[in-house]
């Protein structure tokens, strides 16, 4: 397969850490990934009330490939605490640093940007902030109560980070009654060191597993990267871990190089491989399965939470 390099000047203030790595060549992406450049009018509306509100969207800062469509029915994943990450996983894109203060008008922020947008379902996802006593749990909180009291019909989905070392933290999160807790394990344990080296498999598992313990009727959610060098075997495997702690709803999708500076993709998975990664996980028992290659943690996330509590119901009738 041909390759491109692309220099992406921003990336030695964005990720300093990754600076002396050497340069990975950036792979042209086969036809079945390209999407269209954003040009539709309610992209712009949707950016302006980003900007209008002071938020920070994960969508922008992680280079969501899917920014054009899903910011043009008005959806949008809020990224609160911050662009600024404590961590240095080597697929990320969002800048890594010594983050500011919290903003304790965000959570105000980020209830109106959702009432205004309308929104029947809202993800809100952050930075980590290892510097923080409880890793943000509690702006999290707040951010959940926040958006209940503008929105009430809303269902709110919270993407965590893994608390790693924060005692009593998830519990905060799982207290303030998210309708879905989602914290992606990323890949597979084998890969930890060198794409998520801040972070332990074991550790991620273990939340989801504490959460569905506590408050068994919130959904819980994961999601997986794939081309990074893992085995079918491998994903099979997280599959089964994931199951074992009771997680409902995956999702798997293909990696994408942000820059020269971060993790190189060792393959593309086809949109076959990607069925049939659907076709197993579904046989393991999740409520719902999404494998695409632009799978994306908060892609679809309005109506495949709908479909997600439409499969809870229909397991438990027939149950």
């Amino acid at each position: 397969m041909s390759t491109r390099v692309v220099i992406d000047h921003r990336a030695a203030s964005r990720h300093p850490e990754k600076a002396h790595r050497p340069d990975n060549p950036i792979q042209r992406k086969p036809a079945w990934i390209r999407v269209k450049a954003p040009n539709h009018p309610v992209y712009n509306e949707t950016r302006a009330l980003m900007r209008d509100n002071r938020l920070t969207t994960v969508c922008e800062e992680a280079a969501c490939p899917n920014i054009g469509e899903c910011w043009s029915h008005r959806h949008a994943t809020m990224m609160i605490m911050g662009e600024v990450c404590t961590r240095a996983c080597a697929f990320c894109n969002v800048a890594t640093g010594h983050p500011d203060a919290l903003d304790a008008d965000e959570p105000a922020r980020v209830a109106d940007a959702v009432a205004k947008l309308g929104l029947r379902h809202v993800v809100v996802t952050s930075v980590d902030r290892d510097d923080l006593a409880d890793g943000g749990a509690a702006h999290f909180a707040a951010t959940i109560r926040a958006i209940r009291a503008v929105a009430p019909a809303t269902t709110v989905e919270v993407l965590t980070p893994d608390f790693l070392r924060k005692p009593g933290a998830m519990e905060v999160v799982v207290e303030a009654r998210p309708d879905v807790f989602n914290h992606n394990l990323e890949t597979v344990p084998r890969l930890y060191p060198a794409i998520r080296p801040g972070a332990r498999y074991f550790q991620s598992l273990r939340l989801l597993d504490r959460v569905k313990q506590i408050d068994p009727s919130i959904f819980t959610k994961s999601g997986l990267m794939v081309g990074l060098g893992e085995s079918r075997i491998e994903i099979q495997q997280v599959m089964d871990d994931l199951r074992v702690a009771d997680v409902d709803f995956l999702t798997i999708g293909q990696y994408l190089q942000p820059t020269v500076k971060h993790a190189a993709i060792e393959s593309f998975i086809t949109p076959e491989e990607f069925a049939d990664y659907a076709t197993a996980a579904r046989g393991k028992g999740f409520l719902l399965v999404s494998a695409t290659p632009l799978t994306r943690s908060s892609y679809h996330a309005d109506t495949d939470f709908a479909a997600l509590r439409a499969a809870r119901e229909a397991r438990l009738g027939s149950g």
